[in-house]
């Protein structure tokens, strides 16, 4: 099936967790949005935080390879007090874009009051208030229990009210630009 740029994208969202990793994809056709799918990948019952880095790096390249997504949103990790956390978090994002990147897949970060800004017009909106705004744009019957999964979808809708418009957020075509868009990263 060949893609016409124009007409035709798939939009993979993705929230990065490592407790769950909620993800949401969305398909764009002649400017109409779609919804494909929405989970998320329940790692609490590992230990090992390497595993479930493993995990989320093998569960993201499993649903690029699936559904061949055009463009990753992530959200971007927020400032919080805990910097263990903030650590944990940040590696789970930094997987998640390295198995995107793998496949030289465009990757966008969004903070999270820019995608609840762009879902609801609220940037301190509740994860409720953006799931059911998410229920009545995508036509969706019934909600997921835990809300990371819309958290996701949230990051690809986002990503489509954005795109086309200049300076969307910190964007990624592969390692070398990257690399070049973040030189003191590099040592």
């Amino acid at each position: 099936m060949s893609k016409n740029a124009s007409s035709e994208k798939i939009i993979l969202g993705i929230d990065p967790g490592t407790t769950i990793m909620g993800f949401g994809l969305i398909k764009i056709e002649n400017k109409q949005m779609s919804f494909i799918q929405m989970n998320e990948l329940q790692l609490k019952k590992y230990d090992d935080h390497y595993i479930k880095l493993k995990l989320i790096f093998e569960r993201t390249i499993e649903l690029i390879d699936t559904h061949h997504p055009d463009e990753i949103a992530i959200e971007a990790p927020f400032f919080g007090k805990n910097v263990q956390s903030m650590l944990k978090l940040g590696r789970a994002q930094g997987v998640a874009m390295a198995a995107g990147l793998s496949r030289q897949i465009p990757i966008t970060e969004y903070l999270p009051k820019k995608i609840k800004m762009a879902i609801t017009g609220n940037g301190n909106a509740s994860k409720e208030q953006v799931a059911k705004m998410l229920q009545s744009l995508l036509k969706l019957k019934t909600l997921p229990k835990n809300l990371d999964s819309t958290d996701g979808l949230a990051a690809a809708v986002c990503h489509f009210y954005n795109s086309g418009r200049p300076e969307i957020g910190k964007s990624y075509t592969g390692w070398e630009a990257f690399v070049k868009q973040n030189p003191k990263k590099i040592k």
